[in-house]
Parts: structure tokens; C-alpha cells; sequence
């Protein structure tokens, strides 16, 4: 069984698809992705994420607002355990840092950051993390915030093993996209082949980073396979083997969640 830890059918470009999300799904379904997380990025448009997760039984949604998210509504923490309430939610974020498309004074961000902590340690579910080019920042702050009492993922992971390494003795596991099928993450690739069993997920992040070999087009769920026959070949183990760990390693995380 194959699970995308990580998608936004919400954010995919339905048009080749009849205006329709339900194709998507089927296709998904076909190519043995029995669950998906549709992961929210602003509380503007989590209605409609919730919404999904309503509809198709193999797919749960999270609340949060993306680090590069600005203009929307400013999450508190009370809004975020509110809404995280609903049975269909079952994590917190994405959040994080990103410092490569954001410039000058980044408190806001690191404010942000904690506010979804607390909120995840305050409803009991796991954190959806995004770090780019703020490995320091990123691990000060759920080190000082005390994340690991809530757990998560480092999604689309693309850092060295270093952070990793510190994320996993926080209690997080590490999620890879297609970016690992690209021949020049060789570093990447690396990592992917050390990170224990147990804590091991895959991702689509669609309709973003399609995986070779649809590398430059859009992205969905139904992809995610060609992430795990990569990590398969890295780690010298089956396909099947990686399908079923990674699924196994999805639901004991995010436990709210249930297999169809």
C-alpha cells in the first residue's frame, strides 16, 4: 500500500481532468495510493481541503498557513486547535521557515512558527514542517518551543544529514518528494539511504516537484510511487518494502488518520 504524506489537490490544475478532482483520485487508487494528505497552506482555502477529506475517505487534510503565506488571516493558536477539532484533520501546518523567498525582518515567520507549536502540542496532533535555507533557526525554535512532545515531519526534505540527524533526536521523521529522483541530488539520495526504517514517509508536495520521469510537469498523488521505487534502489531493498513501511511509518504518525 503506498501513501502520498503530502499533497495540495487542492492547488492542482484540474483543467486536463474535466474541472474534476475525482479523476485525480481514481488515478491515485490505480496506481496502489490508498491514502492521501492534503496539506493546507492558508486558512482561506482549508474550507475547501476539509472539504475533500469529507468527500474521498482516502484522503485527510492538516490546517496551518505556509511560511510564505502572507496577506491571509494570521493564525492564533486557538483558531488552530479549533479548526483542528474536526476529525478529518490530522496535523498541524505546514509551517516552518523559509528564508530563500523571504527577505528582511523574519520574526513574523518565527512567530508563526510558534504559534503553530503550541497549537499542535495544545490538540495533540503532529507538526508539518517546512524549512528551506533556515536549518539553525528552524531547529532552535522546536528545540526551544519543546516540538518533539508534539512530533511531525520534516517534509520534502532536501537538507544533509546533519539536520536530519537532529530532527530524527527530536522525535521527527523525514519525508522525501520527487526531488530524490533527480540525478543531481546526489547528497539528497545519500541521506535517504541512512534515515532509520521507522522513520522513513514519501510525498508528492503535487502539484509541485514532479519525480523523474515527469520531472517539469505537474504533479499528483499517483506519482508517488516513482519516489519509492528511488528510495527502493538507494536503500537496495524492494519496492513492496518501501510501500509498506512508509505507510505503516505514515498512520503510526499521524495516527488520527485510517487506512480504506
Amino acid at each position: 500500500m503506498l501513501v502520498d504524506s503530502h499533497c495540495h489537490l487542492n492547488l492542482l490544475d484540474l483543467s486536463p481532468f474535466g474541472g474534476s478532482v475525482h479523476p485525480v483520485v481514481a488515478e491515485a487508487r490505480e496506481a496502489g495510493v490508498n491514502h492521501m494528505l492534503c496539506v493546507s497552506v492558508d486558512l482561506e482555502t482549508f474550507p475547501d481541503i476539509r472539504g475533500l477529506a469529507q468527500e474521498y475517505p482516502e484522503v485527510s487534510a492538516s490546517v496551518g498557513v505556509h511560511p510564505n503565506t502572507w496577506g491571509g488571516t494570521e493564525p492564533t493558536v486557538e483558531q488552530l486547535v479549533e479548526l483542528a477539532t474536526t476529525p478529518e484533520v490530522v496535523a498541524i501546518g505546514e509551517t516552518g521557515l523559509d528564508y530563500f523567498r523571504s527577505e528582511g525582518d523574519l520574526e513574523w515567520q518565527r512567530e508563526r512558527l510558534r504559534v503553530h507549536i503550541a497549537a499542535a502540542k495544545g490538540c495533540g496532533k503532529p507538526l508539518i514542517i517546512h524549512t528551506r535555507q533556515a536549518k539553525k533557526d528552524t531547529l532552535r525554535i522546536l528545540q526551544e518551543e519543546d516540538a518533539g512532545e508534539a512530533g511531525g515531519v520534516f517534509h520534502c526534505f532536501t537538507e544533509d544529514w546533519e539536520m536530519a540527524k537532529e530532527g530524527l533526536d527530536l522525535g521527527f521523521y523525514i519525508s522525501f518528494s520527487g526531488i530524490v529522483t533527480f540525478r543531481s541530488a546526489s547528497a539528497l539520495q545519500k541521506v535517504a539511504s541512512q534515515v532509520p526504517a521507522d522513520r522513513l514517509l514519501i510525498e508528492t508536495d503535487s502539484p509541485y516537484l514532479a519525480p523523474v520521469p515527469h520531472r517539469g510537469k505537474p504533479n499528483q498523488p499517483a506519482y508517488v510511487r516513482y519516489v519509492a521505487q528511488c528510495i527502493a534502489e538507494l536503500r537496495k531493498t524492494s519496492v513492496a518494502d518501501i510501500e509498506d513501511l512508509t505507510a505503516e511509518n505514515f498512520f503510526s504518525l499521524f495516527s488520527r488518520a485510517e487506512p480504506v
